[in-house]
This record gives structure tokens, C-alpha cells and sequence, in this order.
């Protein structure tokens, strides 16, 4: 399912991230963090926010293992990313 580019937390179900077999449990629980935390402060989920903040968080770790897991996420979100941002 992809994710709209602003949706209400009603409707969002972000199957395509919280599943995916591919992800390590590291960076899928980041994930997860990342839309739990938008809905809440924003009211909406969408690809671009969630880039956004796993930028600012690499931006801003000194973890290099934290950093290697906030990559890994950001690369899976981008290539799930529908069309242009």
C-alpha cells in the first residue's frame, strides 16, 4: 500500500513498512517511531515527512551504529517512495 501524501491517521496503514521482510527490526522500529510520532504531532503520515525526519536524525546522530540503522531506513523508505517528491 502506498502511503498518500497527506492522509489522516484514520485512514493510514502503513502495511508497507511495518511488514517488509527486508528490514531488520532495528529499522523497522524506527520507522514505525518516525509515523507514530508525525501522526501525533502533525496529524498525517507521508513519504516526504518521514525522509525529512530520518534526515534530521542522521543529520544529528553521533552513533555510528544509530547512524547505520537511520541509513538502512531511509534507503528502504526512498525506494517505496511513489513518483516525484
Amino acid at each position: 500500500m502506498m502511503l498518500q501524501q497527506h492522509c489522516s491517521t484514520d485512514s493510514l496503514i502503513p502495511d508497507d513498512f511495518q511488514f517488509a521482510r527486508e528490514l531488520h527490526r532495528s529499522e523497522s522500529d524506527v520507522i514505525t517511531a518516525i509515523i507514530h510520532e508525525l501522526s501525533a504531532t502533525e496529524g498525517f503520515v507521508s513519504h516526504k515527512a518521514i525522509i525529512f525526519k530520518l534526515l534530521e536524525k542522521l543529520e544529528t546522530e553521533k552513533d555510528v551504529v544509530q547512524l547505520d540503522i537511520y541509513r538502512h531506513a531511509l534507503e528502504f523508505v526512498i525506494q517505496r517512495t511513489p513518483g516525484e517528491l
